[in-house]
């Protein structure tokens, strides 16, 4: 039987642990410090109360997507990802289980997206120009041949690996990047489907 590799997230009951914004949270801010924590490191993290993350640590132990050691000063958490292998959710299109799952899980990263921005558009201290900028939320949409979506693929994988370096020197500023590439349905409109009709000679 081959291996499963460490960040990869295949079965739907894996999936759906992550279909909670606190979970994700929790994932995100593990791999992000990239060692073991105490809950009550993770909790200030998190800007979140440690007695709230018992449970969902718990869950996600249980469910084999974060470890979990006992210390002499209590339990401490970490990613099962090591060496920049980050959580990875494995997509199967038409498979009912897997892509209900995984909606599931988008739907919980959207929302998380949304709570970051509000949280951040309240504070006036966010940059919002220049090449500092940390906030911003857009939307594109438009037509490519496959060298276009070849080269998004690449910049979004390179986004990702920047992103994927714990916590070091030099390093004092945490953001969250959360993003959805889709494909849509190409729409014909009605004036495009109908036949052209014969032109038409104006009598005098």
């Amino acid at each position: 039987m081959a291996q499963r590799k460490r960040g990869a997230i295949e079965n739907a009951a894996e999936i759906k642990l992550l279909a909670s914004p606190t979970r994700i949270e929790i994932v995100d801010t593990l791999e992000s410090l990239g060692e073991f924590v105490s809950v009550a490191e993770l909790a200030a993290q998190m800007g979140r109360p440690a007695d709230g993350l018992y449970y969902h640590l718990r869950q996600l132990a249980e469910g084999g997507l974060i470890v979990e050691e006992v210390a002499a000063d209590g339990r401490r958490y970490r990613t099962r990802s090591r060496g920049g292998d980050r959580l990875r959710l494995r997509y199967q299109p038409g498979e009912t289980a897997n892509a209900e799952a995984v909606k599931r899980v988008a739907s919980s990263v959207l929302r998380v997206a949304e709570r970051d921005f509000h949280r951040a558009i309240a504070d006036p201290a966010s940059k919002v120009s220049g090449p500092q900028r940390e906030l911003w939320a857009a939307r594109g949409k438009g037509w490519v041949g496959p060298g276009e979506l070849a080269e998004i693929n690449e910049l979004l994988s390179r986004l990702m690996d920047l992103l994927q370096q714990p916590r070091s020197p030099g390093k004092g500023r945490l953001v969250a990047l959360s993003w959805v590439l889709t494909p849509l349905q190409r729409r014909v409109s009605h004036a495009a489907a109908k036949p052209a009709k014969a032109a038409r000679t104006r009598r005098p």
